[in-house]
């Protein structure tokens, strides 16, 4: 059986239309299903549009987190509480598009564990957004070793995959990231972003940068290595200015005043420290989550008996 894991956050407007779609695909290709939607904490009626759904269409099974946890939460929730020999991962607002399932899963059958959807667009978006991503997804190939320039969440778990990354016992886990650095027999889908159908998309600038931020931070060490890199580069500098003024003082004579170089050194030095205070931070603020041992998420209530 194939469970299709479906986050969702204040998505009250898709949730029917995603299901009788989604329901509708697989049943023409006859593949045997459960449609897992996992409610993130959503402030509109994504819950009671679940449960609406759940109740028309035997196979739609909710999950009901307590609060908001984030999508990654949400994806994680889904693979442990799918019943399925395989599951998919994909957005509710059918950005992914929902037909493509279909030949992950033919591909499954072929022996593949994983089978990764890859974007051959980005879609709309501004110049900036497009900017910060492809920043983003730089450090995290250098990171992984491979390209992550077209990466989504959207792909297919074997559950031998799937029950790696249950056993993974980090807090703040990379959903994208892991899932491919775990290996396995995999292949790839390409397919181009859609627009949206309904609602409004609940990424704002803000959220992305938090969540480029945590996510680099889970996945990998790399800024602590480029405070590093700009130690030296300080001290390169500091050593350059030095050789100058002592060359001024003995063979020139003529010392030079400074003080507007010093200032300037002073304020790019502070600047450093004071950067490299706060990546060190977050790493700290990292490990004090993982201490802790708190759950993922929490939930609250489910359309079926545990």
């Amino acid at each position: 059986m194939l469970s299709v894991i479906i986050p969702a956050y204040n998505e009250e407007e898709m949730i029917k239309k995603t299901s009788e779609t989604i329901s509708g695909i697989l049943d023409g290709e006859n593949i045997d299903f459960e449609l897992l939607f996992i409610n993130d904490g959503s402030s509109d009626n994504t819950w009671k549009a679940i449960t609406e759904e759940a109740a028309r269409n035997k196979r739609v099974k909710g999950v009901c987190f307590s609060r908001n946890f984030g999508k990654e939460s949400a994806v994680f929730a889904g693979i442990a509480e799918a019943t399925g020999d395989c599951c998919v991962v994909l957005d509710c607002d059918l950005q992914h598009p929902p037909e493509k399932i279909v030949e992950m899963y033919r591909l499954w059958e072929q022996g593949y564990e994983i089978v990764e959807g890859v974007k051959t667009s980005r879609g709309k978006e501004s110049a900036m957004h497009s900017f910060a991503a492809k920043s983003f997804y730089n450090i995290m190939s250098d990171a992984v070793g491979f390209d992550m320039s077209r990466a989504s969440d959207y792909k297919l778990l074997d559950r031998k995959a799937m029950n790696v990354l249950l056993n993974m016992n980090e807090k703040n886990a990379f959903f994208r990231a892991l899932s491919s650095w775990i290996g396995f027999k995999s292949t790839e889908v390409t397919y181009d972003v859609r627009e949206r159908e309904a609602g409004e998309s609940k990424w704002s600038t803000r959220s992305l940068i938090k969540y480029a931020i945590n996510n680099i931070t889970s996945f990998t060490s790399a800024p602590l290595h480029l405070i590093t890199i700009s130690g030296w580069i300080v001290a390169i500098l500091g050593l350059g200015f030095s050789v100058e003024a002592l060359y001024r003082h003995f063979f020139i004579g003529n010392d030079q005043p400074g003080f507007t170089t010093v200032i300037i050194l002073i304020c790019f030095t502070a600047a450093m420290i004071m950067i490299g205070q706060g990546i060190i931070g977050i790493y700290i603020s990292k490990i004090y989550d993982e201490v802790k041992g708190r759950p993922r998420y929490i939930i609250d209530k489910t359309t079926y008996e545990k």
